[in-house]
């Protein structure tokens, strides 16, 4: 899928997370204390009116145990995905920005691409219980701290660690950092 208007994006986003909270059964507010996101933000992003940061959908996502892709739901068996176009998703300073790939629901897989501004840190909400994120550096040197390790990776160096541990990205230089990201929920 190709996508062609952001607004068309947060609009899906919020049709999606409308339909996954009332199969769970919630209310707005009964979603809103689970989440931590407050009633006011989550009917704006089910209306289509906000475009919720990155944090605000790790939040969602692991309350409603869906992957966060799954707020992106596609359903054509091809998509191509094309960087710098499409959705794009600021974390709260905006050093973080994602864009997402792929979602493959039944493999229960998703995939990023990540911009980390230069000489900037970035640190992702809890994911999902036992899950695993494997990360390749494209461009730039990046520090990748899990628990109280760091590893410095370089262009196409990969890291696999379980998601749910406390992990941090650093860029290194004064260039714009790109990183694939893989999350694999279990």
């Amino acid at each position: 899928m190709e996508i062609d208007d952001p607004k068309q994006v947060v609009l899906q986003v919020g049709s999606v997370l409308k339909k996954l909270r009332k199969d769970k059964g919630l209310s707005l507010e009964e979603l809103a204390q689970v989440t931590g996101v407050s009633k006011l933000t989550l009917g704006n992003i089910e209306r289509g009116d906000t475009n919720p940061t990155i944090g605000m959908l790790w939040k969602i996502s692991n309350s409603l145990s869906v992957p966060l892709m799954a707020l992106f739901s596609d359903s054509s068996d091809v998509q191509v995905s094309r960087a710098g176009e499409g959705l794009r998703i600021a974390g709260d300073d905006d050093a973080w920005v994602i864009e997402p790939i792929f979602q493959q629901s039944r493999l229960n897989i998703e995939m990023c691409r990540a911009y980390l501004q230069p000489n900037s840190t970035y640190y992702p909400e809890k994911h999902h219980p036992h899950s695993t994120e494997v990360a390749t550096v494209m461009t730039g040197q990046v520090e990748i701290r899990v628990n109280d390790e760091s590893y410095r990776l370089s262009a196409f160096d990969s890291i696999s660690f379980r998601a749910d541990d406390t992990h941090s990205y650093t860029n290194l230089s004064d260039e714009l950092a790109v990183l694939h990201i893989i999350l694999r929920y279990n």
